[in-house]
């Protein structure tokens, strides 16, 4: 906060929440804002023709990314954040990344041609995990410390606990709508583009290959 501010809030009797402050901003930015960068990215998938290339391998391992990350949002977004849920979202970071490598590994070795730009894009993929953990990490520094620690002392360490303060029907809603329109359906259609792909090529094999044999006498 500049000195400036500082002095009007001292002088208006108001303060500001830093825990809030970064909480709302993982709820209504960092968290919708990484929609865009996941629909770039499909987008340069569809312009690289994947099902023509990389083909159902790439797409899913997209799928298995997704996820990697989906299942930890899920529960933070439900449960207090402990010992046991900060475990499941280190886990699905560090899982996360390997499986980015793997990804970029599999459309390297491919025909598909992973341009500048959509490597920029994975770039943001790639450290959004990080930064929000980072800061649930700050908001939840007692609880980074019981983990250090084991648990110990701390009887709901190792459990489910729903959150004290459940996030909004309206906001859950509105997130699980989000996801479905820009995660779920355009990988589920560049899924389904791969796998029609793969198999109007495995029909077209299997036509040659039975022009071949009549063509010589079988």
């Amino acid at each position: 906060m500049g000195q400036d501010r500082a002095t009007r809030a001292a002088a208006t009797g108001t303060s500001v929440d830093v825990g809030e402050a970064t909480t709302r901003y993982l709820l209504y930015g960092l968290l919708p804002g990484w929609f865009v960068p996941g629909i770039a990215d499909w987008a340069m998938h569809r312009r690289t023709r994947i099902e023509d290339t990389a083909g159902t391998k790439e797409s899913l391992i997209h799928s298995l990314m997704m996820a990697e990350v989906g299942l930890p949002i899920a529960l933070t977004l439900r449960y207090e954040v402990n010992p046991l849920l900060l475990s499941v979202q280190l886990a699905g970071a560090a899982v996360h990344e390997a499986t980015a490598l793997w990804d970029v590994r599999t459309a390297v070795r491919s025909e598909r041609e992973v341009k500048p730009v959509e490597q920029h894009i994975h770039s943001f993929l790639e450290s959004l995990p990080f930064g929000a953990l980072a800061l649930l990490m700050c908001l939840h520094a007692d609880q980074v410390k019981s983990l250090v620690k084991g648990g110990r002392g701390a009887p709901d360490a190792w459990r489910l606990v729903p959150r004290r303060r459940p996030l909004s029907r309206a906001y859950l809603a509105g997130i699980a709508a989000a996801i479905g329109t820009c995660v779920l359906l355009p990988y589920g259609e560049e899924l389904l583009r791969c796998r029609r792909a793969a198999k109007a090529r495995k029909k077209e094999r299997a036509g040659g290959d039975a022009a071949h044999w009549r063509a010589n006498g079988h």
